[in-house]
């Protein structure tokens, strides 16, 4: 006996505030800001694609119109991955 997963999975994660200096994601209970100086692929991008994330698995973020995906310790601790795109 197998069982299927009911109804339409609702997202957890959410774009909440988008400003000039970066954006929030709201993670399930956890806001975090991605600031666009350690995350520069979101700098020049239409906020209509930065708003459309998804959480394809805990804790692993994807934007799906800008093809960019970012894991929750990278977000929280932007310094250890200092890999940037110039």
């Amino acid at each position: 006996m197998s069982s299927r997963q009911l109804g339409t999975p609702t997202s957890v994660v959410e774009v909440t505030n988008v400003s000039g200096h970066g954006f929030w994601l709201l993670a399930r209970d956890e806001e975090l800001f991605l600031s666009f100086e350690d995350f520069p692929w979101f700098q020049h991008a239409p906020s209509g694609k930065v708003v459309h994330v998804i959480e394809p698995a805990p804790g692993h973020y994807y934007w799906p119109e800008l093809d960019i995906d970012l894991g929750l310790e990278t977000i929280r601790h932007p310094d250890r991955y200092p890999l940037k795109v110039k």
